[in-house]
């Protein structure tokens, strides 16, 4: 099978990137990657690394697994099941979102919705665009003990058990053996548990159960996405082990990029448009710490060659008959003005299983260019046990900010002087990052985009956009953990809607409050410089307040 072929134009970075690639091949790399050797990350054989490199051999062990899939997905069919609901986080719920958004939903098979929002208004949105009886829920977690994950569970068992005498015909589980979820799963009678590899990390999953079930539920052809992962796996480690390897030539550039360039801007054709947010996932996490990391930008407008600073690399992914000559000049240009780009074509949609095994692989090995353990988050827990100290003051009420700690829109004077304040310590190669703990809904994505867009023109800085507390799983490592380049807009607003949380004493207003007020929390203990900013009960005229206040 032919390689999507990537083609790098990497300007003065090139000698730098070749002699880190000759490196890694003198030291045996891609060969005792294969091997699992720890001692490429760690002297010693630590857990988070001895137990985390299962995802190796999953393009040839996930083959033989795919009739039991394959089965239980003709068994819903039969069932005439119109949706299938994931209530997942972070690698429990990207890569289906991206076969979902890649493949689409084939004849006769559910159109499948990722609940990981944990704001009132997106659940209820959900809640009124599915009919109960003909939808299943894909409960998805690793851990078993996610808290987004299983306070989604309790929702919707709740309203399931109103309907159906039987409510656990319409859920299946997906974690690992022996974890809360699946004895959760057993007593109350799920349609099915599949029980995925536990030595497989989440952002490295979607070859698991945790990518593959859902995306065969709605018809993607996985055997030959595995079948391009399989080619991947051959090109990386049997075809090629010279400077030619595409993947160990795409782990010296990431670890390259990491010291200047470290804004990798992702670009991609209309059908691969969901590709970089998973990409985001594998990248921040994985290298986002010890004062390192790459910043993936995801989602920004194009814009004119002036407005991007020195710190940027362009990644461009496309489907073969769907590029854009736009695109293409615009690379051109950003090369030509010392920009490194990368262009990596793909023959068909399947050959998204080579990309995502690529990437994989090439974000380990830079792991060990860096000196860094690509697979463990440290600075993850930091949010998770504030937020957990915020939700323990919900039983004296809900948690609270304090009047300095928060802006509202409302108050135009401090608005202005806020933003202007956080906008003037910016230094050359920071990057603003949009934290919105707000409903995903159009509207609301359209008007941030453009005020990333403002922002982009009015400070040449680099913008990303987060929806909490999705990217906590996933950015959020990186921003606590990786270098302190960050000027960090957190937005949340006070949604009139609430819904109380099934078998807890906590809602989902609460629990989303509590989250965002974590993770500024977690931000200000780490030296970030960061503000808040309350929308009030009408998010999109907040939003209007913000972006009027850059015109000002």
């Amino acid at each position: 099978m032919k390689e999507n072929t990537p083609f790098f134009k990497l300007g003065d970075l090139q000698e730098s990137v070749r002699n880190h690639l000759l490196r890694c091949k003198s030291q045996n790399v891609m060969r005792r990657l294969l091997e699992k050797d720890h001692t490429l990350w760690s002297p010693d054989p630590i857990p988070e690394i001895s137990d985390r490199l299962g995802w190796l051999n999953l393009p040839n062990e996930m083959e033989s697994k795919l009739q039991d899939i394959q089965r239980f997905t003709e068994d819903i069919r039969k069932n005439d099941f119109d949706y299938a609901v994931i209530l997942g986080m972070g690698g429990s719920s990207l890569a289906p979102e991206v076969f979902k958004e890649t493949f689409g939903s084939a004849h006769n098979c559910p159109e499948l919705i990722v609940c990981d929002s944990t704001h009132p208004d997106a659940i209820k949105h959900i809640t009124k665009t599915i009919e109960l009886k003909k939808t299943l829920f894909i409960v998805s977690s690793k851990s078993g003990t996610t808290v987004e994950t299983l306070s989604f569970f309790r929702y919707f068992w709740h309203l399931v058990s109103k309907k159906n005498s039987q409510p656990g015909d319409c859920f299946v589980a997906i974690t690992d053996a022996g974890t809360q979820l699946e004895k959760l799963a057993i007593e109350r009678e799920f349609r099915a548990v599949f029980k995925a590899p536990s030595d497989v990390g989440g952002r490295f999953s979607a070859f698991t159960e945790f990518g593959l079930m859902p995306a065969s539920l709605i018809g993607v052809p996985v055997s030959d996405v595995l079948l391009n992962a399989r080619a991947a796996l051959f090109n990386c480690f049997f075809k090629d082990l010279n400077e030619k390897n595409s993947a160990l030539l795409l782990a010296a550039a990431l670890g390259q990029l990491t010291h200047r360039e470290n804004k990798l801007t992702f670009i991609t054709s209309p059908s691969l448009q969901s590709f970089p947010s998973w990409l985001e996932q594998l990248i921040s996490e994985s290298l986002g710490k010890n004062g390192k990391g790459l910043v993936t930008v995801v989602d920004e407008a194009l814009a004119s060659v002036d407005s991007y600073g020195k710190d940027r690399a362009f990644v461009y992914f496309y489907i073969k008959g769907e590029e854009s000559k736009e695109v293409l000049f615009l690379l051109k240009s950003l090369e030509e003005h010392g920009h490194p780009t990368i262009i990596i074509p793909l023959a068909k949609k399947e050959a998204l299983g080579q990309e995502i095994f690529r990437w994989e692989v090439a974000v380990a090995v830079a792991g060990s260019i860096l000196k860094i353990n690509p697979f463990n988050q440290p600075d993850v827990v930091l949010t998770k046990e504030l937020t957990r100290k915020m939700m323990d003051m919900n039983k004296e009420g809900t948690p609270q900010e304090t009047h300095s700690e928060t802006i509202d829109t409302s108050d135009s004077v401090r608005l202005k002087s806020s933003l202007a304040e956080l906008l003037s310590s910016s230094r050359a190669g920071d990057y603003i990052a949009i934290q919105a703990f707000l409903p995903p809904n159009k509207k609301i994505k359209n008007a941030l985009q453009d005020i990333r867009l403002q922002l982009l023109n009015q400070t040449h800085l680099a913008t990303t956009l987060g929806f909490g507390p999705r990217f906590l799983h996933s950015t959020g490592q990186l921003h606590k953990g990786g270098p302190n380049n960050g000027l960090f807009v957190q937005l949340v607003d006070d949604s009139p809607e609430d819904i109380s949380v099934p078998e807890t004493q906590y809602s989902f207003r609460t629990l989303i409050k509590a989250q965002s007020l974590g993770d500024f929390h977690a931000l200000k203990q780490k030296g970030r410089r960061i503000i808040r900013v309350n929308l009030g009960t009408e998010p999109l005229k907040g939003l209007e307040a913000i972006a009027k206040t850059f015109c000002s």
